[in-house]
């Protein structure tokens, strides 16, 4: 009933990403960044030292460094341990208990730590925005785009992505910067994400959206 064990797989590239509906670019000062998900309960599946998590973990932290060059708010979703089966709700049915209670399995991946300034967020349900004001903190700093990054790409990912959408908040997943359970569910993710609701990009096409901000004020 819990988590499965994940084997490596190849990420996506941007050459693998299908056409979005959507015309919508990157903005710098209309984005916000989401780390979404990356405790070590979660990231615990999957081989620490192999793909798609080593090259996740490098690529969320490139993300990092320059959002908060930036100016850009970063968020992060973490969920508490130890739920009580009433505030867990209809997950433990599908997944278990979840996570305990203490740092083994909630803190997020250490390269990944948050800083000052980030914003971080309890998890209550796949996406980011139930029962969170992630809506209003971004539109509070004049953001209605979201660069969206963790674990995993077809379940909270995907369906961050879709509530962003019917919010009026454009979503951008970056496809190299999400892992999931194997490459045929992430491909999933992105092909229905650019067919209804985002637009799925790079990590290094995200980069340069964010950098065009700093270039401007050197």
């Amino acid at each position: 009933m819990g988590l499965p064990r994940i084997d490596p797989y190849p990420l996506p590239r941007l050459a693998d990403l299908p056409r979005p509906r959507a015309p919508w670019t990157p903005r710098p000062d209309r984005l916000a960044l989401l780390v979404h998900d990356m405790q070590r309960y979660f990231c615990a599946p999957f081989a620490p030292d192999a793909t798609p998590l080593r090259e996740v973990t490098a690529h969320v932290a490139r993300l990092l460094t320059a959002a908060r060059a930036a100016g850009i708010p970063v968020f992060y979703t973490a969920q508490k341990g130890s739920q009580f089966p009433a505030d867990r709700g209809l997950q433990r049915d599908l997944w278990g208990p979840g996570m305990e209670a203490g740092p083994d399995h909630e803190a997020i991946l250490a390269p990944l730590a948050p800083a000052p300034g980030d914003h971080v967020l309890v998890k209550h349900r796949y996406s980011a925005f139930q029962r969170s004001n992630l809506a209003a903190l971004m539109r509070a700093r004049g953001r209605d785009q979201l660069l969206i990054t963790g674990i995993y790409a077809h379940i909270g990912c995907l369906a961050t992505a879709a509530e962003a959408f019917q919010r009026d908040i454009q979503p951008f997943p970056v496809c190299d910067a999400q892992a999931d359970f194997d490459r045929a569910r992430h491909d999933m993710a992105m092909g229905w994400i650019a067919g209804c609701c985002g637009v799925p990009l790079d990590a290094e096409t995200a980069l340069d959206a964010m950098g065009a901000m700093t270039r401007a004020a050197e």
